[in-house]
């Protein structure tokens, strides 16, 4: 197989610049692959008081176009207060999959342990209790 020619390797854009800064000649203006703006639409008009007229209705279209900050409406946002949650405290005995079994008000917590107890004898898992705060419902 037949090597291909190796490609000359193009010289760096900052390494030009730095030359030209240091020599105090101002650099070639770089070229710039931006999109290029669309230039407006010329009319062609024979009289010039004609032209006049046409130039004065664009300035005011484009005037027009532009709102003033005294039309913009000002939006006010609501913040509204979040409601206020009761909760209440309580015992719940659980068993192994996390699922509550019995629940006891707060001072009940020696009953809460005696039926964690009665139940992890009785059956194969473990029953713990673990606190749980439920919200208080007001009718």
């Amino acid at each position: 197989m037949a090597k291909k020619p190796a490609k000359k390797a193009a010289p760096a854009k900052k390494a030009v610049k730095k030359v030209a800064k240091a020599s105090g000649a101002k650099p070639a203006p770089a070229k710039k692959d931006a999109v290029k703006k669309e230039a407006p639409k010329k009319v062609a008009v024979k009289n010039v008081a004609a032209k006049k007229k046409v130039v004065k209705k664009v300035a005011v279209k484009k005037v027009a176009d532009k709102k003033s900050p005294v039309e913009k409406k000002k939006v006010v946002k609501r913040v509204r207060t979040p409601k206020e949650v009761r909760l209440k405290a309580f015992w719940g005995v659980f068993n192994q999959t996390m699922r509550r079994v019995a629940l006891y008000e707060f001072n009940e917590r020696k009953q809460a342990d005696k039926k964690a107890e009665e139940l992890t004898k009785s059956g194969k898992s473990p029953h713990f209790v673990q606190p749980v705060k439920e919200q208080i419902v007001d009718a």
